[in-house]
């Protein structure tokens, strides 16, 4: 096992992020009613904003700030909806940390105006996909980009092999990007874990997780409180999946993934500390070898 190489990634409003040595969690700050986690108990801005500055003192590095809730099932909202609930917290955050923001949306105009109100990353459940015009904003907003895989909607094209549907998903979705001017050094991956795959597939992105460092881009795992951790520890309360979170944080770590999203700081803060520690080990004993 070794480390991965140092990357830059070059973020909004002239920030970035180091990956590499050490990993990086991003908390899931869910202003919405419905969360299939947290049942809307940050829904309110003074709630949402409270919540997130806490999950920065137990060591998050980025926010990922969402209105609308992406669970199987869930009523979707209208764009004035989404607005009216992040931006005000992106704006108060703004002001009240120096912790990186992220606008988790799939919609363009939302997008455009999370980075004007102080957002430094774009997080895209369909990997530019859904909006056409949410290549154009990124580009010329200077945000920092994470392109999720995602099955829904690709019946007739979505591959049968995990990783080759990966590669399939992604060459599109970096096409997109690499045509509207989106630098790679502005890019993040993230394989969808739990959006349109069924457990089996999970796993499977889990035991091949290294094979996607093929891509050439940093790496973000999404695992936390997934459906698949549920079915295998027997936890059906998502917020009692917090161990089991935290274990796939470890591993996912170990693998090769840099940023992790997470419900829960404080365990998969103690998790990661403990790859990473792990994997400097290894480096040095490779280094004496």
């Amino acid at each position: 096992m070794t480390l991965a190489g140092e990357t830059v990634w070059q973020l909004g409003h002239g920030r970035s992020l180091s990956l590499g040595a050490h990993g990086h969690l991003m908390a899931i700050i869910n202003c919405t009613p419905d969360s299939f986690s947290d049942g809307g108990r940050h829904a309110g801005v003074e709630a949402a904003v409270a919540h997130a500055l806490a999950c920065v003192e137990e060591g998050a590095s980025i926010l990922d700030i969402g209105g609308e809730s992406t669970r199987p099932g869930a009523e979707p909202v209208s764009a004035q909806e989404e607005q009216a609930r992040v931006l005000p917290v992106i704006e108060a955050l703004s002001r009240q940390t120096e912790a990186l923001i992220s606008i988790d949306t799939y919609r363009a105009e939302t997008a455009r105006l999370a980075v004007a109100a102080g957002a430094h990353i774009v997080n895209d459940v369909y990997g530019l996909r859904y909006d056409a015009r949410m290549a154009e904003v990124v580009a010329t907003s200077g945000a920092g980009l994470v392109m999720m895989h995602t099955g829904r909607g690709r019946a007739a094209e979505k591959l049968d092999d995990v990783i080759a549907d990966q590669d399939l998903f992604f060459s599109t979705s970096l096409k997109i990007a690499d045509e509207a001017g989106i630098g790679r050094a502005r890019i993040v991956l993230d394989p969808g874990f739990g959006f349109a795959k069924d457990r089996e597939e999970d796993l499977a992105l889990m035991a091949r997780f290294e094979a996607l460092q093929a891509l050439g881009f940093p790496l973000l795992a999404g695992t936390s409180r997934k459906r698949f951790i549920g079915a295998i520890t027997g936890r059906d309360v998502p917020a009692d999946r917090d161990v089991g979170t935290a274990a796939t944080t470890a591993l996912l770590r170990i693998k090769g993934a840099h940023i992790f999203r997470v419900h829960a700081i404080a365990p998969n803060r103690d998790a990661l500390l403990m790859a990473d520690a792990m994997l400097a080990a290894s480096l040095r004993q490779e280094r004496h070898s």
